[in-house]
């Protein structure tokens, strides 16, 4: 009897689920045989050498990229083909990109408007409330009327992740947020990104930040040639690897900085 009370716990503290996913562009084969649970409130960072399908994995996530073998659960839906289970798994999930995506001919407070608006039919006035406490929350409410070219690429990318954040995700995505930006304005981005890791927030992350994996990772996770080589809470990560691959890859990445 005990069993399936265990099981229903597990899954009930679970956010993000993939069984044996596997995927393909033509003949390359780019996810092989992915299983990874992501628990509520847990912050994953991805990493590994360039083409080792971390992109591709967490695009799987929100169905930015469809996969031809195994299953994802999102918060329990269970993604499918079908729109409205993609529409549902989206809402739940906030993405933030390496380029900012923000749109050039409207206002900060514009860009954290318009999905609220749309997809969670929120009226005009709770959605700028909402978007100016969560542009409050990144540091960022005095850009509000700018338009995203008046701004630096730290504080485009700060307003990305405010307009995810106004969907009331339960799971946010990065995907190399700090990649497209100048050295110093990498800190910024990086600040913003750890204080919501301290509040709870689900994350996964895509970076070769190591310096963010160590302070904010629950685990870190190693991918090679669209699979997942070694995962370990970062103090094992970083100091007693498992893997030849993964050595190979922190002692490149950690010798460029």
């Amino acid at each position: 009897m005990n069993q399936p009370a265990s099981q229903s716990i597990a899954s009930a503290d679970t956010m993000i689920a993939m069984a044996h996913v596997e995927k393909w562009y033509g003949d390359f084969q780019a996810l092989s045989d992915i299983n990874l649970t992501v628990r509520k409130g847990e912050r994953i960072v991805l990493c590994g050498p360039s083409g080792s399908g971390k992109s591709t994995l967490i695009r799987c996530i929100n169905h930015l990229e469809t996969y031809q073998k195994g299953e994802i659960r999102v918060g329990g839906t269970r993604l499918g083909d079908d729109a409205r289970t993609i529409d549902a798994v989206r809402r739940e999930v906030g993405m933030v990109f390496q380029h900012f995506n923000l749109f050039p001919h409207m206002t900060v407070l514009q860009n954290c408007m318009l999905a609220p608006m749309r997809s969670l039919r929120l009226g005009k006035a709770e959605a700028e409330a909402t978007a100016r406490q969560l542009l409050g929350r990144v540091k960022i409410l005095e850009q509000a009327e700018k338009y995203p070219a008046q701004l630096s690429g730290g504080q485009q990318q700060r307003v990305a992740i405010a307009r995810a954040l106004c969907m009331k995700p339960k799971v946010m995505l990065f995907d190399e947020p700090t990649s497209a930006l100048d050295p110093e304005m990498v800190k910024e981005v990086l600040d913003t990104m750890i204080a919501l890791a301290e509040e709870g927030m689900t994350m996964i992350c895509v970076t070769h930040e190591m310096g963010f994996a160590r302070q904010v990772a629950d685990r870190v996770i190693f991918m090679a040639n669209g699979a997942i080589v070694e995962e370990a809470p970062p103090e094992a990560f970083f100091h007693n690897p498992r893997h030849e691959r993964t050595r190979k890859f922190l002692g490149e990445i950690l010798h460029k900085h």
